[in-house]
């Protein structure tokens, strides 16, 4: 239902305090403040006289014109008086989507982690769309080989029901995925294997964990 958990504990509490079930839905937090000309004026007038950003003129207006307005209203009042424009790399960012395919097997993530003080290397696959773990192991290297392996423990357990069209990891050199032409293309013996099973891989984006 896309409601979070600190939002259910929200709702219980009031239930519990007021034995009310709260309103839910939308607009029903605290009003919004309404324009106001004489802050507007305010801000319009410290804009003219120190030339300053909305964050810079919090300070200076509760100090020169001993108001308190806040810099996010400072900027609305600049921006109503086209003093101020909309930064669009400051814009709300997308939230990630954690599941992006709909149907199993129809990708997968593969990666490597490393047990800290045990030495132990751990290899798993994981479904894209269930998050069920579908393939892995513990190893004492990280490698190609180990690698393979876990793709053929995939395949042993799966390919009678669906095999995984596509396999989304990193530029790991385990995966030989370290060493890309200039045109974007690359080969190694573990893009081999998967494309003996007809797998297509998909490399993550460089320093972008969230891919994978």
């Amino acid at each position: 239902m896309k409601v979070s958990t600190r939002r259910v504990q929200q709702i219980l509490k009031e239930y519990r305090e007021t034995g009310k079930e709260p309103s839910l839905g939308e607009n029903l937090g605290r009003p919004a403040k309404p324009y106001d000309e004489h802050e507007a004026q305010i801000v319009k007038e410290a804009h003219e006289r120190f030339r300053f950003g909305a964050r810079m003129l919090e300070p200076v207006i509760r100090k020169q014109y001993k108001i308190r307005i806040s810099h996010n209203r400072i900027h609305m009042y600049l921006k109503a008086q086209r003093l101020a424009q909309e930064n669009q790399k400051k814009q709300k960012r997308r939230k990630w989507v954690r599941y992006e395919r709909e149907h199993s097997l129809s990708a997968g993530h593969i990666d490597w982690h490393e047990v800290d003080g045990t030495g132990i290397k751990v290899c798993v696959v994981l479904d894209d769309a269930s998050r069920m773990v579908l393939a892995g192991g513990e190893f004492s290297a990280i490698n190609t080989e180990n690698s393979k392996l876990v793709i053929d423990q995939l395949v042993e357990k799966y390919w009678w029901l669906c095999p995984m069209r596509e396999l989304i990891l990193d530029h790991g050199s385990e995966f030989g995925a370290h060493r890309i032409h200039d045109d974007g293309s690359w080969n190694s013996d573990f893009k081999s294997h998967l494309e003996k099973y007809g797998i297509r891989p998909i490399l993550a984006r460089v320093k972008h964990p969230q891919t994978n």
